[in-house]
């Protein structure tokens, strides 16, 4: 047995008891990607290029409201958090300043998260590189030292930005994500990874400026990972691992031509530039490009736009004072003019474009890039400059490698990095069509991971029919990407960071009606691809604390929340609890007021008064907010992420899921003969779906209790199950109701067979 809590025992995260742990989780929070002062969401513009004084204290959320927020999660299920920082909470105020306030109550807030039982893994979130090139993650003087000037990029359209967009409330769906093949987070991600071999001439402080961005890059992470270790009661007992670089991209690397959109350029919305022509747009020539939108089919294009700068550009003019960030600019590096004109990948003289593969062919060797060689290289190269930076601190530290967004991991199996018995593999997936049209296809959708692999000799052989199908898609997708983890990485778990659902789907109908039947249908089917699939842990994006009906996640109109504001949290239980506990959902005999999710109930406390006082007619304050999107709270779809798994398993799992049509938890596992009988098979099971005395238990062998167990005044029910070695079965059969109820309304399909009976007792054995 192992003294640390969590580690890695034969390709399974195992506790110190040698069980395997399925990490079941959710990315915490999204106020984590913009700053608490000035309170900073993606549609406020007011000081948006103050980059230099925010403060991020209080992100993800205050640490006086961390026992609310895990209490909610614990009581959903949730054993790991997915823990969002970004590079610019540490470093906003300039290379080298980090700011220790952040730093000081993060670790407060851990220490919330241990008094939970949380698993927590560190995440350096970026989305297509900052919040001022359209998403989050690296402070603004980091464009400032690669030669930008973040407020042109509206003009040249070097990226689009939701603060600067005209009107905030039209910012298209989803279209922040095209800002990756845009100028400026194409030329920050191929300088960060790959500056030099491509920006040789990019020097600052007498270094190129891929070793200045990811060296400061590094250093931050590796100071905090510093402050959790000396904080002496986070590291490995709460903290067990860090994940590499969120969603790294190769920017312009690996382009075979740069005047025509890539192929891999599946998202196309709105202008869609080729990199020639946003060089062009970047350097204040008027150019005429591609319109698209995306329809259920995919992208197509609509036509043409004239992309008119009217003389801005997004490069940093000639003599600009950048003396505040203490950076010495190489005479060579010319400021007023395109880095890769200087670099000469066109000539501004004549609009000409000269090396059109530049950014295709190794500079030195010749050799033909491509993805494949962009992971195994640039990316390798600075996966084990970040694994080595935070373990020379957190030795002991699981290193959760994140390669390029669906593509094919590196291949290092056999090698010394994949060696490494603390590594872990940390692909992402979304359901695309879903995402990007806001609907349930309930139809038809399309094996998106085959299409990419190249399984099919025409896409249309890569659509699915039905929502069987569908489902199985969605498994057979995250299998094969496990299984890929497997084939080039070597053994070693594999953990989905990322899969979600948007919540605003059919133009917010649910909002108006309380009607979830549509998310908790998608809900329900991305569950069940993470569980049938054999993965070894994934975490949910995303828990949001101030999600609300209009503004969703307050970030790029997103709304992928479990929670929100506006919504009502699922009860513990659908009916009476069960003599000795109150109708407060208080233990009898223990005061109400030590539970830590009093906000959680129907009692006005001062964390729910705002939501108490959102009606107009009694609000104190005038209120913009529209109301039919809050005349019905629901659920949010619950009942499809509330759902029972293993927390740990006295041996290896074979399977397990989670039927919700049937309220139907299945779990088989293969136990050895050297199981200890003191630390049996613990699986969550919620009250919503198995009441004690509404659920049927059927087990292969051994014997099982259900009970509810206290943490931190938080009741988690839990079946424990001692059972014998070899292969093993267990069935729990649960409350078959319906869901999605809207307000006011009655569930009558859970009453109904409660009447008939339908349930036994499953208390006692």
């Amino acid at each position: 047995m192992t003294s640390l809590r969590l580690t890695i025992q034969d390709g399974k995260f195992s506790d110190g008891h040698g069980r395997q742990v399925i990490l079941r989780g959710i990315n915490v929070a999204g106020e984590a990607k913009y700053p608490s002062n000035p309170d900073q969401p993606s549609h406020v513009s007011d000081n948006f290029f103050d980059g230099d004084t925010v403060s991020f204290v209080g992100r993800p959320f205050p640490k006086a409201e961390a026992p609310l927020h895990f209490s909610r999660l614990k009581r959903c299920g949730y054993n790991t958090i997915r823990y969002v920082f970004t590079w610019e909470a540490i470093e906003a105020a300039g290379p080298g300043i980090y700011d220790e306030a952040w730093i000081d109550e993060t670790i407060e807030v851990l220490r919330a998260a241990k008094d939970y039982g949380f698993y927590v893994f560190m995440d350096p979130h970026q989305d297509v590189w900052s919040r001022f090139s359209g998403g989050s993650g690296a402070p603004m003087w980091t464009l400032y030292a690669a030669g930008l000037n973040p407020q042109t990029f509206a003009a040249t359209q070097a990226a689009i930005v939701h603060n600067t967009y005209p009107d905030p409330s039209s910012f298209p769906k989803m279209i922040w994500s095209t800002n990756y093949y845009r100028l400026a987070a194409a030329t920050m991600f191929t300088m960060f990874f790959a500056g030099r071999d491509f920006a040789p001439k990019c020097i600052l402080d007498g270094m190129n400026i891929q070793d200045y961005l990811q060296g400061h890059f590094l250093r931050a992470c590796a100071h905090l990972a510093k402050r959790i270790h000396d904080a002496g009661d986070i590291e490995n007992d709460v903290v067990f691992g860090w994940e590499s670089l969120n969603e790294p991209n190769k920017g312009m690397v690996s382009y075979e031509d740069i005047s025509v959109i890539p192929k891999e350029q599946a998202l196309k919305k709105g202008t869609c530039p080729t990199i020639w022509q946003t060089m062009l747009t970047g350097s204040g020539r008027a150019v005429e490009v591609e319109t698209w939108d995306m329809g259920g089919l995919g992208p197509y294009k609509v036509g043409r736009t004239l992309v008119d700068p009217q003389g801005e550009i997004a490069w940093l003019p000639d003599g600009y004072d950048e003396s505040r960030y203490g950076y010495k600019r190489d005479p060579g590096w010319k400021l007023g003019e395109c880095v890769w004109a200087q670099h000469g990948v066109w000539d501004p003289s004549t609009d000409t474009l000269l090396r059109k593969n530049y950014f295709g062919k190794h500079p030195t060797t010749g050799d033909t890039i491509d993805y494949e060689y962009f992971t195994n290289h640039y990316f390798m190269d600075f996966f084990r400059k970040y694994r080595d930076m935070i373990r020379s601190h957190h030795k002991d530290a699981i290193m959760l490698l994140q390669g390029p967004t669906m593509e094919l991991p590196p291949l290092i199996k056999g090698t010394a990095d994949g060696d490494d018995p603390l590594l872990a593999y940390a692909p992402h997936w979304y359901d695309g069509i879903t995402l990007m049209t806001k609907k349930w296809n309930r139809s038809w959708n399309v094996d998106v991971i085959g299409v990419l692999r190249g399984r099919y000799w025409h896409p249309a052989l890569a659509i699915k029919l039905g929502e069987t199908a569908i489902r199985n898609c969605f498994r057979d997708q995250h299998a094969a990407m496990r299984q890929e983890g497997l084939d080039r990485m070597g053994d070693h778990p594999c953990v989905m960071t990322e899969f979600g659902i948007p919540y605003d789907m059919d133009d917010k109908y649910a909002y108006k009606t309380g009607d979830y039947t549509s998310q908790s249908a998608a809900m329900d089917a991305n569950h069940f691809g993470v569980e049938a699939a054999g993965l070894e842990g994934y975490t949910l994006w995303l828990y949001m604390a101030k999600n609300d009906h209009e503004k969703g996640d307050q970030w790029n109109g997103e709304d992928l929340s479990v929670f929100s504001v506006d919504d009502k949290l699922l009860p513990q239980c659908p009916r009476p609890r069960s003599p000795g506990v109150d109708d407060a959902g208080s233990v009898a005999g223990r005061p109400s007021a030590l539970r830590k999710e009093l906000d959680d109930d129907d009692s006005v406390t001062p964390a729910n008064l705002r939501r108490s006082i959102t009606n107009p007619s009694i609000s104190s304050e005038a209120t913009t907010r529209q109301p039919e999107l809050m005349v019905a709270p629901g659920y949010r779809a619950a009942e499809a992420y509330v759902r029972p798994a293993p927390i740990t398993t006295a041996g290896v799992i074979t399977s397990y899921g989670f039927d919700l049509r049937q309220c139907l938890f299945t779990l088989t596992v293969r136990a050895p003969r050297t199981a200890d009988p003191d630390w049996p098979t613990v699986v969550f099971l919620p009250e919503y779906h198995f009441p004690k005395d509404g659920c049927l238990v059927e087990v292969s062998s051994g014997k099982w209790e259900i009970s509810s167990d206290e943490e931190e005044t938080v009741l988690v029910q839990r079946l424990r199950w001692w059972h014998g070695d070899g292969e093993q079965t267990l069935k729990v059969s649960g409350v078959v109701r319906k869901h999605n109820i809207g307000e006011g309304g009655e569930d009558v399909g859970y009453y109904e067979q409660c009447n008939q009976g339908a349930f036994g007792n499953c208390s006692t054995m």
